[in-house]
Formats: C-alpha cells, structure tokens, sequence
C-alpha cells in the first residue's frame, strides 16, 4: 500500500517520493485515534463560575462530517480528517481537489477492502466553487473540516451557515 499510495501521489500531484509524509502509514497517526476510540470517557473539569457548578465533558459522534482537503497534501490531509472520523464513529466525506483525487479514491477503496463498512468513507470529486460548496451547504452535514486558502475558508463559512456546522 505504501508504494502504490506513494506512486500515486506523486504521478497525481508531482511530489516527490522521498519528500512524502507516510507516517501515518508507519503507525503514528493511527495510534493516535485509536488511542482516540479507546478514551470514550468524559470527564469532570473546573470552572471560574461563581456558585455550586459543575463542567462536565461529552464526548459524542456529531455525525456527518464533510472534509474540504487541498492538492499538495491528498494522503495525510484525508487521514487527519477520517482518522478521527473513524475514531469517533461518524460518517465522512471528503472533498479532494480536482486536480490531485486518485490517492483519496484508491484509499477510500483500500479502507472498505479493510473492512470499513460502505458509506462510512465517502469520496466526492469536482470543482471546490461546486462540489466544495455543495458539501459545505449540505443540510446533512454536520461538522466541517478544512485545509486550504483564507478566500475559500470564508466561502466555506458561508455556505455552511445554514444550519450552523461545527467549522
């Protein structure tokens, strides 16, 4: 999987091999949410409220996820987004960009061989002014992650006003 995700990358970005990160392939990053998966507890934490109040922390799916990732980074940008995803029992969707989606789409493909149930890891292609909207303004979107310029995080914002999306 290396190699290939590897050949892939740069055959569709131009990066070279030796500069790609595979850490997440060594294990760092996915020992990381999986350690993320095992810690479902909430916790008890202080606050400055004047009185007789309690912090309490919930840790909970929060749902849809929709994931807007650039073009220089296609492996490592999905994995940070699906990685937690994964960990906490959500559903994902992530947006490549349309120049560089060959390395998403083959690892999406790989996750489901793995075992990853279907339409748990969703891969959508296009346009960011199209598909990259579309997904943002997603009424079943619930939370939005996003690696890119500062023009296009603001169009993000916009479009996923509609139903208040996490950002």
């Amino acid at each position: 999987m290396l190699t290939s995700s590897r050949s892939l990358t740069t055959e569709t970005q131009g990066s070279q091999l030796h500069r790609q990160d595979d850490r997440w392939v060594r294990g760092t990053h996915t020992m990381y949410f999986a350690s993320l998966a095992m810690n479902w507890a909430g916790s008890t934490i202080p606050n400055s409220l004047p009185g007789n109040f309690t912090t309490l922390t919930l840790k909970a799916p929060v749902g849809a996820v929709g994931g807007i990732i650039p073009w220089n980074a296609p492996l490592i940008s999905m994995w940070w987004i699906m990685g937690g995803v994964l960990a906490t029992g959500c559903t994902g969707v992530i947006k490549t960009a349309e120049d560089a989606s060959l390395t998403t789409l083959r690892t999406a493909e790989l996750l489901v061989e793995a075992g990853v149930p279907p339409g748990v890891i969703n891969v959508v292609t296009g346009l960011g002014a199209e598909a990259g909207a579309a997904l943002a303004a997603h009424m079943d979107v619930d939370r939005v992650a996003f690696t890119g310029s500062t023009i296009t995080g603001r169009e993000i914002i916009k479009a996923s006003a509609s139903n208040m999306k996490r950002i």
